[in-house]
């Protein structure tokens, strides 16, 4: 054979010769990043700081939320300390410090908290069976067109009625003033839960509802499994709404024909001329309102979960 061919056959030398295992012996394993494509990925690095995302986050709503209640309490403060007058008069507006006076008298005794008791007795009472009828009843309508035929005109006949304007005749229907209070908060509260939740079937996707049908599934497995759950969200904007004109509603009774309630207490101020108890009254209705509103929040998250997923996308 030719010198030239043997160098044509013969492996280059750079070339590595074949490993070939040794009896006995342990074969040598590739590391972990070698078949992972490489070495360890470095740590990461942390976010910088960003303002925006601080204050969207809880502990900037908070702070969102307190700076917000400060400035109204500042304005409240300076346009009493300093008597402005300018078209608004706060010459007769008692001082937050009248207030917190009033609410350390009204601590001594228990007709307050009293008070406070049997108002939100009464706004649960109502806005209970409020949820529950508009809410069963804003499903038959949204989902048959025959049952809405039937109910709607007579519905919108008696929507456009304040619920104040019902106490006279309230008063003479019931056979106490509790039942007739807590009939003007359910009138109060019925209408927006009826209207939304109606809103809320409309809107379920004709696809889903086709879809359930052609697996088999029952009308009552649609309303409870794909109704329902599409409507939620619309459902519970109209507890929301709701609680807030229930709210509206019974002050408004309490005031007209109570003898008892936070709303009585801030009529009673009134024609006693005692402007800070009339401060406390009003602060104490906001105070109950957002915690109700807080409560229907809670309730909502817990019934959607996905909600809170989608908002954490955004």
């Amino acid at each position: 054979m030719a010198l030239t061919d043997r160098h044509t056959i013969a492996p280059p030398a750079s070339a590595a010769p074949p490993h070939h295992p040794v009896p006995g012996k342990p074969v040598r394993q590739p590391r972990l990043e070698a078949i992972e494509g490489g070495g360890g990925a470095p740590a990461a690095r942390p976010a910088p700081f960003s303002l925006k995302r601080w204050l969207e986050s809880s502990a900037g709503g908070a702070l969102l939320g307190t700076l917000s209640i400060g400035a109204v309490l500042l304005a409240w403060y300076l346009a009493t300390r300093f008597r402005l007058d300018f078209y608004v008069r706060f010459g007769n507006i008692p001082t937050p410090l009248d207030v917190w006076h009033s609410i350390v008298a009204v601590n001594h005794s228990s007709k307050f908290m009293v008070n406070i008791g049997i108002s939100v007795r009464r706004v649960l009472f109502g806005f209970v069976g409020a949820a529950v009828a508009g809410t069963v009843l804003g499903i038959m309508v949204g989902r048959y067109r025959i049952f809405r035929s039937l109910t709607m005109p007579a519905m919108e006949l008696f929507r456009p009625i304040p619920a104040i304007a019902w106490v006279p005749m309230a008063i003479m229907l019931w056979p106490s003033n509790e039942v007739s209070i807590a009939f003007i908060t359910f009138l109060g509260a019925f209408f927006p839960i009826l209207i939304n939740t109606i809103h809320g079937v409309e809107t379920v996707d004709d696809v889903l509802l086709r879809a359930a049908h052609s697996l088999g599934a029952k009308e009552k497995d649609v309303i409870l499994h794909v109704v329902i759950p599409g409507a939620l969200q619309h459902i519970f904007t109209g507890l929301a709404v709701g609680m807030g004109v229930a709210w509206v509603s019974l002050i408004a009774a309490e005031m007209i024909s109570g003898q008892f309630g936070i709303g009585y207490f801030t009529w009673e101020a009134y024609s006693l001329i005692s402007y800070p108890d009339i401060a406390l009254g009003m602060i104490t209705i906001g105070v109950l309102g957002l915690l109700c509103s807080k409560a229907i929040h809670v309730c909502s998250r817990l019934a959607m979960p996905w909600t809170a997923l989608a908002g954490a996308r955004k």
